[in-house]
């Protein structure tokens, strides 16, 4: 049988990284002694208050289809909150609700992109952006970002990276996997060079909500800039709702209608009963949201405090979110060796960093997705396998 090669091209190195992942995962439902951090799915339930209205929704019969786009009252929330943080003047027209983020990033590229098109992107991205972007028939042109600048944009490179071919500039901030926030300065930068050659920005601010020193901006909050951005949010890590696949994209109203069009065909709208959930979660954010970001600091440190002196491992403080990223290479391992050679002596999965792009080689990706006491037995069974190396 001939089958259509469209989602050929949504396989490839990044997308199968997930591997040792489906093993730990396995191995966790044979009831084997493994603490799991290769995925962004937090350990603790989402808050009551949440759960309990989605109860109570279905209950109530809000079980039937829903809006397409979203209902009005959780997408005008949603942009109320938008306005607050940037000080754009967008309503319930400028936003659309999506199956999470990574929902968002697809659809966004089939939206705006063409065969021929090209993408920049500062690399180490998120592991589905390529494929979302060739989806579309457009091709992705990956930025390196310095590991030696902890990871921070280039934006000199960025700029030379610029071609006629070039639709749009995709990043996350704060970023998935190495938990930088971009500074102001790096933004004004940015936006400068995507109004001088007239491209769109797609803002992944996922992790926005849990920056911990530094502050999220927003670049759809720059002059200029909100009519060629579109920014992504999601419930999924901030209010622990990865499960429930809520997530949505703010950008001008046409391309809104576009999505529209786009979610008739493919989603036909998310469960009314969820919807009435994420309303909660959106009014309720203040309070959720600073229990959960202190949660995040509190593991960050815990795990940067017993790994960073481990030799042959150098430890990477993020800046936001719930991923560190360490390097590895001074034990004299590859990133595959590490990671299953971890796994099969200590029971601990994490992710091979160099999945997410060629500049974190040597780098895996650690979460902070289980309880503190569980992460310090991980980073305990992660030194006892560094010590049993023989690195001295």
């Amino acid at each position: 049988m001939k089958y259509s090669n469209l989602v050929e091209r949504l396989q490839g190195r990044r997308t199968s990284a997930w591997e040792i992942h489906r093993v730990a995962q396995l191995a966790a439902a044979d009831g084997e002694d493994v603490i799991v951090l290769s995925v962004g799915d937090p350990d603790f339930a989402t808050p009551a208050p949440i759960v309990e209205r989605a109860i109570d929704a279905l209950r109530d019969g809000d079980t039937h289809y829903s809006a397409v786009s979203g209902r009005e009252p959780l997408r005008a929330a949603i942009a109320e909150e938008h306005a607050r943080l940037t000080g754009c003047t967008v309503s319930a027209a400028n936003v659309i609700l999506t199956a999470g983020a990574q929902n968002g990033v697809f659809a966004v590229s089939l939206c705006l992109l063409e065969t021929g098109d090209e993408v920049i992107v500062p690399e180490p991205m998120y592991l589905t952006y390529e494929a979302c972007v060739r989806a579309a028939g457009a091709t992705l042109v990956p930025v390196p970002v310095d590991p030696a600048r902890a990871f921070h944009v280039d934006c000199d490179a960025l700029e030379a990276a610029v071609t006629a071919r070039t639709r749009a500039i995709f990043f996350a901030t704060p970023c998935n996997p190495t938990g930088v926030v971009m500074p102001r300065a790096d933004l004004e930068r940015i936006a400068r060079i995507v109004c001088e050659h007239d491209l769109w920005v797609l803002s992944d601010e996922v992790y926005a909500e849990l920056t911990f020193e530094r502050e999220h901006v927003s670049i759809a909050s720059l002059p200029g800039m909100a009519e060629r951005t579109v920014t992504l949010g999601s419930l999924s890590k901030s209010h622990a709702m990865a499960g429930w696949r809520v997530g949505w994209a703010i950008g001008p109203a046409t391309l809104i209608e576009h999505m529209g069009r786009l979610a008739l065909a493919m989603l036909y709208g998310l469960p009314g009963f969820i919807q009435q959930a994420a309303l909660t979660a959106v009014r309720n954010k203040t309070a959720i949201v600073a229990e959960m970001r202190e949660i995040y600091r509190r593991r960050r440190d815990v795990v940067f405090e017993r790994l960073h002196r481990v030799p042959g491992l150098r430890c990477l403080l993020p800046e936001a979110g719930m991923f560190m990223m360490v390097d590895v290479s001074g034990t004299g391992l590859d990133t595959v060796d590490f990671i299953w050679q971890l796994f099969r002596a200590q029971g601990v999965s994490v992710l091979d960093a160099s999945a997410f792009g060629e500049t974190a080689n040597g780098f895996v990706r650690l979460g902070f997705v289980v309880d503190e006491a569980r992460l310090i037995e991980a980073c305990e069974r992660i030194a006892a396998f560094v010590g049993g190396l023989g690195i001295r």
